[in-house]
């Protein structure tokens, strides 16, 4: 009775480790390799929705950069410089999109005079790298993308990084970590990345306990050496000394506005928050593309970040 009681209890043990060991890897398997949108479906949605010009594009004075990530895979960049100037801004897209969904953005930034970068995340686009980490080895990606520009331009540059949702979380890793920029702008940001998954979980599945999370948690540990607690910009976001332009949309179910406002709130000195009252997740500029670029312009006047306009040239007003 006793030998077959052990027998029971031994191969419960094991079906429960298997199912948990299972549950784990599947649950790591859907955040290391989470699915990317399609390179031509991105490419045809901007250019149909007129964010994405072909010949302003085929006319833009740019470069092309492969740029060493120290993960050990490439970077692929595009350094556009419509100006001659040392004012960049290097533009960092969402989780499974690429730098296509960024050239909105440099185009708005070459229309406020600042030249621009935009890359491809690991495991996006045309960049190397296995699986992606929501902004825990992007952040060092970004820092290989910023000590690139810092070649390229030399000991002049003026420089401020923007992002956009995983984007945006991965500027203020880096600024936690790096705070090298003039200034960051961070629209529609996860505050910790454990809260961010549990609520898609628990709005999108028929989940409701954090066990997958953990479980996954100790197999990204085991497969990918990191944790995902690491992934956490409100344990940064006070370490920034630099301005921080935080902006997300209310309609926002995806990634709640209250992530940006808590985000907003721990942020010390210089700051502003801009609240849309249009769009879903990071479609604060694609739907309000006049008011975006109004709040950018006006956050970077505020800070004296804008460069100041040329002076007229007296000889030609007199004559």
């Amino acid at each position: 009775m006793k030998k077959r009681l052990l027998m029971t209890t031994a191969i419960v043990s094991s079906t429960l480790t298997a199912s948990f060991a299972a549950l784990g890897f599947a649950a790591s398997n859907r955040l290391m390799y989470v699915k990317n949108k399609d390179a031509s479906l991105i490419l045809e949605r901007e250019t149909n929705a007129k964010r994405y010009d072909e010949a302003w594009y085929a006319n833009a004075k740019k470069s092309e950069q492969w740029i060493e990530s120290a993960n050990g895979y490439p970077i692929k960049a595009i350094f556009l410089e419509p100006h001659t100037t040392n004012r960049y801004v290097i533009i960092c897209h969402g989780v499974t999109e690429s730098k296509v969904n960024s050239f909105k953005y440099a185009r708005m930034f070459e229309r406020l005079g600042f030249n621009s970068v935009v890359y491809d995340h690991r495991r996006h686009g045309e960049s190397g790298g296995k699986t992606t980490s929501f902004g825990h080895y992007e952040k060092l990606d970004l820092q290989a993308v910023v000590k690139a520009l810092q070649l390229h331009v030399g000991p002049s540059l003026f420089f401020g990084i923007h992002g956009e949702s995983m984007g945006a979380a991965t500027t203020l890793l880096y600024a936690g970590m790096e705070d090298s920029a003039d200034f960051y702008i961070s629209d529609c940001a996860y505050s910790d990345i454990s809260e961010q998954i549990l609520h898609v979980m628990r709005t999108t599945t028929p989940m409701r306990t954090s066990l997958a999370l953990r479980l996954a948690n100790v197999f990204l540990k085991l497969r990918d050496g990191y944790s995902i607690t690491t992934v956490s910009p409100r344990e940064v976001v006070k370490k920034i000394a630099k301005p921080v332009l935080f902006i997300h949309s209310l309609p926002d179910e995806f990634v709640l506005p209250k992530m940006t406002k808590e985000l907003f709130e721990l942020k010390q000195g210089a700051k502003q928050l801009k609240l849309f009252d249009e769009g879903e997740h990071a479609q604060s500029f694609n739907k309000n593309p006049e008011e975006y670029e109004e709040t950018v312009a006006d956050f970077l006047m505020a800070h004296g970040l804008l460069a100041p306009k040329p002076a007229a040239d007296v000889s030609q007003i007199s004559s």
